[in-house]
């Protein structure tokens, strides 16, 4: 039987385990990422781990997220991390340079390499054709300490492309037809491998997009053939030594197969408040449009931003409309200035922003009251844009830039002929806002601002537990909805004192103040709990609060991960209609826990009167894990 790619990288990379579906395995990763909001907290717990060098062929660390200054606490974290980098043997990249996705897939990602980084959007390396998954900081920690990455062994899923696109349909056009097919619980579990004749029609820049927003899908990663495009794109960035081919097996076999003829499509939209609410633009109508942001690690390629430039060329932005672009790094914002490409953004009346994730995550350009903006970004969370009552809708760059031309929502088809966009046979190359980590790094002194605190850690699996339910949360529930993003909170990533003081906020402003009431508790969940950023702060500021479980219909993949590794229990009900019966602040008691953990039995689970049963679903290693308070407490007790 033959393999996809991802099996066959998988393979190549195996270093614990068997690749039987479902059974936990472990990888030896080549690269890892991290970015500023997530890094500080994967770098204190790599300087936990006592390790003197990171053991990968590459890790790099990115300022991407917080580098809006408002106070010293931003400044200070990448102080930190560009200090811990050039001890450890990590590249740098400096605020500025760019997003870490977009960066990394021009000057360091590689075809049949294993990457994971601390944020969920890593699998954007699946554009050429990376085995590229996010993770939790500990997990990269980790990796950069030479230990394995684990993951169960995922369905593979194929999704069949036919036909081309056509003028003014875009990649985001396609990964919003997968994401209506597939919904964003559909990619749990799995892998999806992109294939078919359509593939060919499709530039790495395209591609990246759409495995970027395979997070989106809850998948494990996503990828794509590399294939003669893929070795012009890493010739074009003068790395045409990295390129390998990659192909699925002709008789390799998936578990899920879909089709999407790209010939068929038109422009979509993501409607407020989830990224699988999919409607044709022409559908939803002229919509009154207050706002267009354009950019993030999605849509701010080169390709994308001379897209726009083509578009706005000559024209003014409507008078009704804030236009924001954000190019995804300095390569791209450098080319564009050299072109005149960003003189024509100028001149129609946009606003340039930093080479930054920016308004993605919250940060600065949220919305009026009730304000209706189009992004082309990849979550469209409920208050994910800083604004709680805005309206959010994910688009593609010709639709944003279409639309704030008009002020109102445009199907950009009716724009006449579109531009020819051309790939670069040579981007330009400047990496001098990338540091090399030091040759002499015992010389080197790691500075710590006195925003960046301790890491809480949890505590050995006690025999029994008794506790309040502290929260009942309905399905769908995100890592912005357990820790809001934003200019405000970002900043205090280093704090999770401070921070915890603002844990499911947007949910119920009591949670904090009830957590500490009762002294901690237990989380009662439904289905998707925990879906959107890789963050492990959504499961460290819970376990600062004294959360001892989270008991859920189902979990994302991500935070479930990071729940096993801070030392919270990670159970499902075994029959979700007991979730109905499970009200907020009855006693809820686990009475026979540690010994149903130890055996891998069924938990007891006493709530209200009523005894039912919860699923602890996870592997001997994790187990341990829970068991002892966490995988740093496991890591060492093993190492004694």
């Amino acid at each position: 039987m033959g393999m996809t790619i991802a099996q066959k990288i998988l393979k190549a990379h195996l270093v614990d385990g068997e690749m039987v579906q479902g059974q936990e395995i472990g990888l030896r990763i080549d690269q890892t990422l991290t970015q500023d909001a997530t890094g500080t907290m994967a770098y204190l717990q790599f300087e936990a781990m006592g390790v003197d060098q990171v053991k990968t062929e590459r890790s790099v660390a990115y300022i991407d997220h917080n580098t809006l200054q408002s106070g010293f606490e931003n400044a200070d974290d990448h102080k930190y991390i560009g200090s811990v980098a050039k001890k450890h043997g990590i590249y740098y990249s400096k605020a500025g340079n760019g997003i870490c996705h977009q960066v990394h897939l021009e000057r360091f990602g590689a075809p049949g390499k294993t990457l994971i980084g601390s944020d969920s959007h890593t699998p954007t390396g699946g554009g050429i054709g990376m085995l590229a998954f996010g993770a939790g900081g500990l997990d990269v920690a980790v990796a950069m300490g030479g230990g394995a990455y684990y993951i169960p062994m995922p369905k593979m899923v194929r999704v069949n492309l036919t036909g081309k696109l056509s003028p003014w349909v875009s990649a985001k056009d396609v990964i919003l037809d997968v994401l209506r097919q597939m919904t964003v619980k559909g990619g749990v579990g799995k892998i999806v491998e992109y294939a078919g004749e359509g593939v060919k029609t499709l530039s790495v820049p395209e591609r990246a997009t759409i495995t970027n927003m395979g997070a989106e899908l809850g998948a494990t990663t996503s990828i794509f053939p590399s294939d003669e495009e893929t070795k012009k794109f890493l010739e074009a960035q003068g790395r045409g030594d990295v390129w390998v081919p990659l192909s699925s097996d002709p008789d390799a076999v998936y578990d899920e197969e879909y089709t999407v003829d790209l010939s068929a499509l038109e422009p979509l939209a993501a409607m407020p408040h989830m990224p699988d609410n999919v409607k044709k633009v022409s559908e939803i109508g002229e919509i009154k449009v207050n706002q267009c942001c354009i950019g993030s690690c999605t849509n701010s390629s080169y390709y994308d931003m001379m897209k726009v430039a083509s578009i706005l060329k000559g024209k003014t932005v409507h008078p009704d409309v804030s236009l924001t672009i954000s190019p995804g790094s300095k390569q791209v914002l450098d080319m564009l200035a050299q072109n005149g490409a960003l003189a024509d953004i100028i001149a129609a009346g946009a606003r340039i922003l930093e080479c930054a994730c920016g308004p993605c995550i919250g940060m600065g350009q949220s919305p009026e009251s009730a304000g209706v903006s189009l992004r082309t970004f990849n979550r469209n969370f409920e208050g994910r844009s800083g604004t709680q009552d805005a309206q959010i809708y994910l688009v593609s760059p010709e639709v944003a830039a279409a639309s704030a031309l008009a002020g109102v929502l445009t199907d950009p088809r009716t724009l006449g002929e579109m531009p020819a966009i051309e790939m670069p046979a040579h981007f330009v190359i400047n990496d001098n806002m990338i540091i090399k980590p030091s040759e002499h790094p015992e010389a080197v002194e790691v500075v710590r601002g006195p925003n960046i605190k301790p890491f809480p850690l949890g505590h050995a699996l006690e025999a029994s537990y008794t506790g309040k339910v502290v929260l009942k949360t309905e399905d769908n529930i995100t890592t912005d909805h357990i820790l809001p993003a934003g200019a405000k909170l970002l900043p205090y990533r280093s704090n999770v004192p401070y921070y915890s003081n603002y844990c499911f906020i947007n949910v119920d402003p009591e949670f904090p103040a009830r957590c500490r009431e009762q002294g901690g508790g237990i989380i009662v969940g439904g289905a998707n709990y925990g879906q959107g950023s890789s963050r492990e702060h959504a499961a460290l500021v819970p376990l600062y609060l004294g959360v001892k479980a989270v008991l859920c219909k189902s979990f994302a993949r991500i935070h479930k991960a990071n729940l096993v590794n801070s030392g919270i229990l990670p159970l499902t009900f075994a029959d979700p209609a007991d979730y109905d019966a499970v009200n907020l602040l009855d006693e809820i008691s686990l009475p026979h826990v540690q010994e149903e953990i130890r055996s891998g039995r069924q938990v007891t689970v006493v709530c209200g009167g009523r005894t039912f049963h919860a699923d602890c679903e996870v592997s001997d290693r994790q187990r341990r894990a829970v068991l002892t308070g966490g995988t740093l407490n496991d890591a060492r007790q093993q190492a004694q």
